[in-house]
């Protein structure tokens, strides 16, 4: 089976989260993991199950406009945030936007949200599993938010919790079928 995680990462722990769940779904067959800027319609192509993720900002996807007060975050004088290096160029809701549509194909879909109720965060990955459904994507497992702390930290034990995610969503992609 091949897997294609793709994900869009301002400051690196959704980028982490991406490749904690590609040692998850190796197990699995083939993994790619690609930030969103470099998807090409031939990994959607190759891969059996595309998972998508990226940070929640203002209760959902990225836009422009958070991109770029994140960019900025990181330019204040006592900020000790820095940008991922696949930072730049579009977001997951303009590739989602932009996507060919994919009857048949499976996916699952995750986020990273600060370490609060998600009544409070709002949760990137509804919005994400929502569009991979508009395009004909079978959503295999409930959207996922792995969680950061208020000083941008992935919080002890996310990156484990990814692995098991994947390996979660390897089983109910299993018993989809």
């Amino acid at each position: 089976m091949n897997t294609l995680v793709v994900y869009e990462s301002m400051y690196g722990n959704t980028h982490e989260i991406a490749s904690q769940l590609a040692a998850g779904f190796q197990t699995g067959g083939d993994v790619k993991v690609v930030p969103v800027g470099n998807v090409e319609a031939q990994l959607v192509d190759w891969a059996d199950l595309v998972v998508v993720g990226g940070p929640t900002h203002a209760h959902g996807m990225t836009s422009s406009a958070s991109r770029k007060s994140a960019y900025e975050a990181t330019k204040k004088p006592d900020s000790a945030l820095t940008l991922d290096p696949d930072a730049a160029g579009p977001g997951l809701r303009e590739w989602l936007h932009g996507m060919e549509p994919a009857a048949g194909k499976q996916a699952a879909a995750f986020d990273t949200r600060v370490d609060a109720p998600a009544l409070v965060t709002g949760r990137a990955s509804r919005g994400i599993a929502k569009r991979l459904r508009q395009h004909g994507f079978q959503v295999v497992a409930e959207p996922e938010s792995f969680l950061v702390t208020k000083d941008n930290r992935l919080v002890e034990g996310e990156t484990v919790r990814a692995v098991e995610w994947a390996a979660s969503v390897l089983t109910a992609m299993s018993a989809s079928r």
